[in-house]
C-alpha cells in the first residue's frame, strides 16, 4: 500500500490525523522543518528530532546542483546521507527555478536555466524532477509545477495552471509507486476563484496520494490566502492529506488548520532563529534588543528546549551581540520547538473539540509582543 492518511478527530473543519509512510508515522496537523540542502540550518539531526519534528524537507533544485542526486543515491539515499530515518518530503524544484535560477526559459516540455551557484546550464522536466526525487529516496515526491508569480493576470494564471496540470500528469506517469511512498499534486490558479476550482478538480483526478496548495504566501496577503483556502479546501478529497506550501507564521498556521489544512512547511522559524528573533508565548522577541542585556528570565518559561531551560535572555542577547554561532543554533532550536509545541497543542485541542479556544489563547499571547 502506498502512503496513506487517516483522520483521528475533527473540530469543525479542523482535523487531526496520522500520516502513515514507509519511514514512520507523523501526526497531523504537522509542521515540516525545512532542510533545503539536506540539513536544517544550524541544527544537527538529533536536535531536530528533539524538537518533535516528524518530517523534514529536501529540495530537488538545490540537491541536483550540489552534491547531485546521483551522488546521494550512491551514498545510500537522503535518509542515510542526512541521518534522518523519518519521512522526507522533497520539493520538485519549481519554486526555486522561478526564484533563484538565472536565464530561466519555460517551454511546454520543461524549464532550461542556469545555476545561481556557478552559471552552469541545466534542464528540469516533470520526468527528470520525479527521477531526482526517486534517487534521493523521498518519502513524499512533489509533482513538478510552475509556481505562478504574484501578481499575475487571469490569463497568465490560466496558462500557468494549465501547464502545471500537463506537468502533473507527466509527473504522475513517471512516479514509481512503492509501499509507504507517495506523490502529491499541486493546485494552482493564483487568486482567481474559477481557476482554483478548476485546479482543485483536475489535480485530485490524477490519483495523487496527497494534495498540495501552491502559489500562496507569495505576496497576496493573509486575507486573500484564506479566501483561496475557503474556496479550495471544500472541493478537495476528504480522505487525503492537504499540504499548504511555504506557510507560514503561527497565525497563518492556526487560520489554515481551522480551514482544514494538515501539513505545512516554511523557513520562517529557522530563518528567524538565525537573525536573533524568537517566537514565544509572549510574542516575538528580538534578542539583539538592548533591553535584554540584563534580563535573567528564561526566553520562554513554557518551553523545555535548551535555550529556555538552560540559559537566560541576557546570555542569548550576549551571543548575538558577540557574533557567536551558538546564538543562531539555540534560537533555531527554540523556534522549531515552539512551532512543534504549537502544532501539538492544535492536535490536542482538535481531539477535545476546543480548537477555536486554543487558537484564541495563542493569539492573545502574541498581542502582548515584547
Amino acid at each position: 500500500m502506498t502512503l496513506a492518511w487517516r483522520q483521528t478527530s475533527r473540530d469543525g473543519a479542523a482535523r487531526a490525523g496520522v500520516l502513515m509512510t514507509a519511514h514512520g508515522e507523523a501526526a497531523t496537523p504537522s509542521f515540516m522543518a525545512v532542510g533545503t540542502a539536506g540539513t536544517v540550518k544550524a541544527m544537527t539531526a538529533d536536535a531536530v528530532r528533539a524538537t518533535g519534528t516528524a518530517i523534514i524537507l529536501g529540495n530537488t533544485y538545490h540537491l541536483m546542483l550540489r552534491p547531485t542526486a546521483e551522488r546521494v543515491a550512491r551514498l545510500g539515499g537522503l535518509h542515510k546521507f542526512a541521518d534522518w530515518k523519518g519521512p522526507i518530503l522533497t520539493d520538485s524544484g519549481g519554486f526555486q527555478v522561478m526564484s533563484l535560477a538565472k536565464l530561466r526559459k519555460v517551454d511546454a516540455d520543461g524549464v532550461t536555466f542556469r545555476s545561481h551557484l556557478d552559471g552552469s546550464a541545466h534542464r528540469l522536466t516533470p520526468e527528470r524532477s520525479t527521477e531526482i526525487q526517486y534517487l534521493l529516496d523521498a518519502t513524499i515526491t512533489m509533482a513538478f509545477d510552475e509556481c505562478t508569480p504574484f501578481p499575475a493576470t487571469e490569463e497568465q494564471a490560466r496558462a500557468s495552471m494549465e501547464l502545471t496540470h500537463r506537468w502533473a500528469e507527466r509527473s504522475r506517469a513517471a512516479f514509481v509507486a512503492r509501499a509507504g511512498y507517495g506523490q502529491f499534486g499541486i493546485v494552482q490558479g493564483s487568486v482567481y476563484p474559477a481557476l482554483r476550482l478548476a485546479s482543485a478538480e483536475a489535480i485530485p483526478a490524477l490519483g495523487f496520494e496527497g494534495i498540495a496548495i501552491g502559489g500562496l504566501a507569495v505576496g497576496e496577503g493573509q486575507a486573500a490566502m484564506f479566501e483561496v483556502l475557503d474556496l479550495v479546501i471544500p472541493a478537495l478529497p476528504d480522505g487525503k492529506p492537504r499540504y499548504l506550501m511555504g506557510v507560514g507564521t503561527p497565525d497563518d498556521l492556526l487560520g489554515a488548520v481551522a480551514r482544514g489544512v494538515d501539513m505545512f512547511d516554511c523557513v520562517i522559524p529557522t530563518r528567524a532563529g538565525r537573525t536573533a528573533r524568537a517566537y514565544t508565548r509572549e510574542g516575538m522577541m528580538n534578542l539583539r534588543n538592548a533591553r535584554f542585556a540584563d534580563d535573567a528570565a528564561p526566553l520562554d518559561a513554557g518551553c523545555a528546549c535548551p535555550a529556555c531551560a538552560r540559559h537566560s535572555r541576557a546570555y542569548l542577547h550576549h551571543l548575538f551581540r558577540a557574533g557567536e554561532m551558538l546564538g543562531p543554533m539555540l534560537l533555531t532550536w527554540h523556534n522549531l520547538s515552539y512551532y512543534q509545541d504549537l502544532m501539538r497543542g492544535m492536535r490536542e485541542a482538535i481531539s477535545v473539540g476546543r480548537f477555536a479556544e486554543y487558537a484564541e489563547v495563542c493569539r492573545e499571547g502574541w498581542r502582548r509582543c515584547v
